[in-house]
């Protein structure tokens, strides 16, 4: 009797040694991965600066209905995008340059030229964060700025 009760014993020493192992190999650290990083914005203009003032930061999600555009727009402060599910296409007006993005990718947005946001056959849905100032635009319309 004595045995088998030296025997479970032991056995439970070594699942709690299992167990103890299993916890202490397990990582603690947050798995990281750098979205975006840069100094200029999607179509290669380097940020000049933050806007004056007592800084802000402001996230917001945007949903763009399928096949829209949103208005012709510019942007006093740096932000960054991370499309979470669709597609959209940044246009710049007035020089034909394009880009492409995809649910998973991020991009920089633009800073003092026009442009705009074209979505596809499905919703695009944004995260974006501005880098502002306290009373500053998100983003300005263009007045006349149509298709």
């Amino acid at each position: 009797m004595k045995r088998r009760a030296l025997i479970w014993s032991a056995a439970g020493l070594v699942a709690l040694l299992g167990v103890a192992a299993a916890i202490a190999s397990s990582t603690t650290e947050p798995d990281t991965k750098v979205l975006l990083q840069g100094t200029a914005s999607w179509n290669d203009v380097p940020y000049a600066s933050y806007p004056l003032g007592q800084p802000q930061l402001t996230t917001v999600r945007i949903t763009i209905p399928a096949h829209s555009a949103l208005p012709w727009h510019t942007h006093v402060m740096p932000n960054a995008a991370y499309l979470l599910s669709g597609s959209l296409t940044v246009e710049e007006r007035g020089t034909g340059r394009k880009a492409h993005y995809r649910a998973g990718e991020a991009f920089a947005e633009s800073v003092g030229n026009v442009h705009r946001g074209v979505t596809g056959s499905e919703p695009a849905v944004v995260i974006v964060t501005y880098a502002g100032a306290v009373g500053k635009p998100l983003s300005m319309p263009v007045e006349g700025a149509h298709g």
